[in-house]
């Protein structure tokens, strides 16, 4: 059944957005439904992932997007370029360290949005995960009867993350000050930085 965790939870990273953003960098786009929501913004997009596949399928509707198959540890990011940068599901595939990259990526001013999944690691964690589940069944069943039966669409590839909540808000502490960090209920988390101007 098509509920997806990331797509849940695009109006909340939309607010992330700061007024009068023009560029945008969507890291581990997927299929590109996020890179479309900013678009629909009139943010000028570049989308990023490494995966064939998703970048195939998301350039079948690109949108006036540049979509991109490349590794974002293998490209150069240049200092100050974007207003924001979106990474959604898929810092736990890079090293946690991507995250200095992109925020020099940032304009003065700009955001990093990460929407991260993580380790469970405390009893608050398992809670969360065991509330999460009565919860996804009934969005799942709700989309289902929505799309009437439609199936999932290109599977974008899946890793367990090793990182805790724990470290992740270490990590930021460390390299992006004045972050927020939301423990959210379907199994992930929302990091948002403002680079100082």
């Amino acid at each position: 059944m098509p509920f997806d965790h990331n797509d849940h939870y695009h109006r909340l990273l939309l607010r992330t957005l700061p007024p009068g953003a023009r560029r945008a960098l969507d890291v581990g786009c997927g299929t590109g439904a996020f890179a479309r929501a900013l678009a629909r913004r009139g943010v000028e997009v570049e989308a990023v992932d490494r995966d064939a596949a998703v970048i195939a399928a998301a350039r079948s509707d690109a949108s006036g997007i540049h979509f991109r198959q490349a590794d974002i540890e293998e490209l150069e990011l240049p200092p100050g370029r974007y207003d924001y940068i979106s990474c959604l599901a898929s810092l736990h595939h890079l090293p946690i360290g991507t995250l200095d990259r992109l925020r020099e990526a940032l304009v003065p001013g700009g955001v990093l949005a990460v929407l991260g999944c993580y380790r469970e690691e405390t009893a608050r964690d398992r809670l969360i995960s065991l509330a999460a589940v009565p919860a996804n069944a009934v969005c799942r069943l709700a989309v289902h009867l929505r799309e009437h039966g439609a199936g999932p669409g290109v599977p974008a590839p899946v890793a367990m993350p090793t990182t805790s909540l724990a470290e992740v808000r270490a990590y930021a502490a460390r390299h992006l000050p004045g972050f927020t960090l939301r423990q959210l209920l379907f199994w992930r988390y929302l990091l948002v930085y403002r680079r100082a101007r």
